[in-house]
């Protein structure tokens, strides 16, 4: 079997990649999913942006995020004017550990959208499965699509 010369370039790559990432202090947890600077006591401020599918359906659109260990009633969503947000906080790392690797982001998280079509903010629907939590935001009736049929004459 013949090595594919952009694979080995590729784990080339990777390798050095992590070599730099054990050797050097200033790699960017934020930049790369976790908290920034590995920092994730309660005196960090800072908030990450959370990531999200978004997809448009004819009658709604769907929103979903994973958010692993948040209770559902800790994640706060508000739909004003034209922007819906969404924020929360990750479980804190546990106290004292020693960690091998840290990537994983713990702490305050949020998310904002603006719909640029009228929806129907009161008949959002929000549930939360195993971790993942599913936005249905429906349309409003003035821009769903109107189906339109011909007559023969």
């Amino acid at each position: 079997m013949r090595t594919n010369p952009y694979n080995t370039m590729l784990r080339d790559f990777a390798t050095l990649t992590d070599a730099l990432n054990r050797n050097f202090a200033g790699y960017d947890f934020a930049r790369n999913g976790g908290s920034a600077n590995g920092n994730n006591d309660a005196s960090n401020p800072e908030t990450t942006r959370l990531p999200i599918d978004v997809w448009a359906g004819d009658e709604a659109y769907t929103i979903t995020a994973y958010l692993p260990g948040v209770k559902p009633e800790e994640v706060e969503i508000t739909f004003e004017g034209e922007e819906l947000s969404i924020r929360g906080r990750f479980p804190q790392a546990q106290e004292n550990a020693q960690f091998i690797k840290r990537e994983l982001f713990h702490g305050a998280f949020e998310r904002r959208l603006n719909f640029n079509v009228p929806v129907n903010a009161d008949a959002i629907e929000a549930t939360h499965e195993h971790g993942l939590l599913t936005l249905v935001v429906p349309k409003a009736e003035v821009v769903k699509p109107k189906q339109i049929k011909v007559i023969a004459k």
